[in-house]
């Protein structure tokens, strides 16, 4: 799971249908596989909204 999100996270255009194999494999529900997308999908969003607003980072984050 976590390799998946960081690829979608990194290299979203190198995602292939064999990821989201890789996930079934290991025992995850095709609906498992959207909850995953969605969530990185959705940080994703979140941040590139903060980072364009110049919203500043939390003051207990380590930059």
């Amino acid at each position: 799971m976590l390799i998946y999100a960081t690829k979608l996270t990194r290299t979203p255009s190198r995602m292939t249908s064999r990821d989201v194999d890789q996930l079934r494999v290991v025992g995850f529900s095709d609906r498992d596989v959207l909850d995953i997308a969605e969530v990185t999908a959705y940080y994703a969003y979140a941040n590139r909204i903060a980072d364009g607003l110049g919203v500043p980072s939390e003051t207990w984050i380590d930059d």
